[in-house]
C-alpha cells in the first residue's frame, strides 16, 4: 500500500514538470502596440504653435497669433483692418475688401468716430441717396472722397463702379441717370446699342445688353453723332455744331481738330548717339594679329 502511494506521488510530480516545460516552449502572441492619437491639423492655435510665424484665428478675422520659440502671443489688427493670412512669415493687416473672412466672420468691437464706423477703412456716406460720396478713415480721422460723375461707391469693393455693379439701394441706374434704354429687337439690334444724351452733345449712353444704361463721353471738341453712332468733331454734327460756343473759340476748336504734326527727321541728320571712343594703336595691332 505504501509502495503504491509512492508511485502515485512520483507520477503526479512528473506530470507537473512536463506541463511546466510545455508552457515554457509555447510562443505567446505579442500584445498589440499602444494606439497613438493622430495629430489634428485643425487644433486650436492657442494651444500649440506649429512653427514660428503668424497665424489667423479660426473665428475672428482681425485676430491673429505670433508664434516665436514655442511661445504664443495673441494680437489684434487696428480697428477696421483684418489679418492677411496668405503667408505665415508676414505680419500684415489688410483692408477687408482684399481678404475673404467668410469662415471667420467675427470682429473686434468697433471704435466709431465722425463718418468712420471703424477707425480705419473706406465707408459709404451715411445718407443712402448720397451715391458717389464716401470716406477714407485713418486712425479715426476721415477724408471725404467723391466718385467721378455717374459712378457709385461700391461698399463691397471699396471703389467707385457703375450703379448696376454697386447695387446700392437708392442708387440704381434709374436714380443716377434720367434716361431709359429704348426697347430693341434682339434679333436685329446691337448687343450694346448707343444713344445720344438728350441733354449734352458731348455724352452718350451705352445700353448694356440693351437695357442697362451707362453714360460715356467724347473728348473735348467732339460730339456724339446719333446717326453714325460714334464721336465726331462737333462742327460736323448738325444738331451740335454750336455746342461749344462760349466755351471754346473757333481757333481753339481748329487747333483741337488739326493738332500739329511732328516733322519727320531729315535722313542726313547727324546721329545724337554718343560716338564710340577710338581704339588705341596697340589694340588695333592685336586685332590684326
Amino acid at each position: 500500500m505504501a509502495h503504491r502511494s509512492s508511485n502515485i506521488i512520483i507520477l503526479t510530480c512528473l506530470i507537473v514538470l512536463a506541463t511546466s516545460a510545455a508552457q515554457k516552449n509555447v510562443k505567446r502572441k505579442p500584445a498589440p502596440p499602444a494606439r497613438v492619437a493622430e495629430s489634428d491639423p485643425d487644433t486650436d492655435i492657442t494651444s500649440s504653435c506649429p512653427e514660428d510665424g503668424y497665424y489667423a484665428d479660426a473665428e475672428q478675422c482681425d485676430k491673429y497669433y505670433e508664434c516665436k520659440a514655442g511661445q504664443i502671443k495673441e494680437k489684434l489688427c487696428p480697428d477696421g483692418m483684418v489679418f492677411n493670412d496668405y503667408n505665415p512669415d508676414d505680419e500684415k493687416c489688410d483692408l477687408p475688401f482684399n481678404i475673404n473672412c467668410t469662415n471667420r466672420p467675427k470682429l473686434q468691437t468697433p471704435i466709431p468716430s465722425l463718418h468712420c464706423p471703424r477707425q480705419n477703412g473706406y465707408f459709404a456716406h451715411e445718407e443712402p441717396h448720397e451715391c458717389g460720396i464716401f470716406y477714407y478713415c485713418v486712425d479715426g480721422k476721415f477724408n471725404m472722397i467723391t466718385c467721378p460723375a455717374d459712378l457709385v461707391y461700391n461698399d463691397k469693393t471699396g471703389i467707385c463702379t457703375w450703379a448696376d455693379e454697386a447695387k446700392k439701394k437708392g442708387c440704381g441706374t434709374k436714380d443716377i441717370f434720367d434716361f431709359d434704354c429704348p426697347a430693341v429687337n434682339e434679333t436685329f439690334g446691337l448687343t450694346h446699342p448707343r444713344y445720344a444724351d438728350p441733354e449734352d452733345c458731348q455724352f452718350f449712353y451705352v445700353c448694356i445688353n440693351g437695357n442697362t444704361p451707362r453714360r460715356s463721353g467724347c473728348k473735348l471738341g467732339q460730339a456724339f453723332d446719333d446717326v453714325s453712332k460714334k464721336c465726331e468733331w462737333a462742327r460736323k454734327v448738325p444738331e451740335c455744331k454750336d455746342w461749344y460756343n462760349g466755351r471754346l473759340t473757333d481757333a481753339e476748336l481748329e487747333a483741337l481738330e488739326n493738332p500739329p504734326v511732328a516733322k519727320p527727321k531729315p535722313s542726313g541728320a547727324p546721329s545724337r548717339r554718343k560716338p564710340q571712343r577710338p581704339k588705341s594703336k596697340q589694340v588695333e595691332e592685336e586685332v590684326e594679329k
